[in-house]
């Protein structure tokens, strides 16, 4: 524990230390900011590109999709859904493939039976 002597000198020499300025909630985000938001490579992929990736190309471990209709959501591991699709299928066909299978929304119209999927960002 430091004195109270030392207590003060630290004190002093933070004072005199030009700190890291805190920037105003309404400032502009520093360039670096912006630079690694667009680096990322995430911020490239579109939802509808993403559904459009094959399973071999998803990094994620778990895979889900929700339904707009029934508010369900599904998942299943990505290595599962290798196993059981194959590494070529398209994400958009599995998920369907895997809300059509579990659906609870049967009106016997074509047009009005399945799951609305809800596509995340893999």
């Amino acid at each position: 524990m430091p004195t109270p002597k030392q207590m003060e000198k630290l004190a002093a020499e933070a004072a005199r230390r030009p700190g890291p300025s805190a920037a105003a909630p309404d400032a502009p985000l520093p360039a670096e900011y912006w630079e690694s938001v667009l680096k990322d490579p995430r911020a490239s992929a579109t939802v509808a590109q993403a559904r459009q990736r094959r399973l071999s190309d998803i990094q994620r471990h778990v895979l889900r999709i929700s339904c707009r209709r029934c508010e369900r959501t599904v998942e299943i591991q990505t290595a599962d859904a290798v196993r059981l699709y194959g590494a070529n299928a398209v994400w958009k066909d599995v998920a369907q493939r895997l809300l059509d299978n579990t659906c609870q929304q049967r009106t016997g119209r074509h047009e009005e039976d399945g799951c609305w999927p809800a596509f995340e960002t893999p």
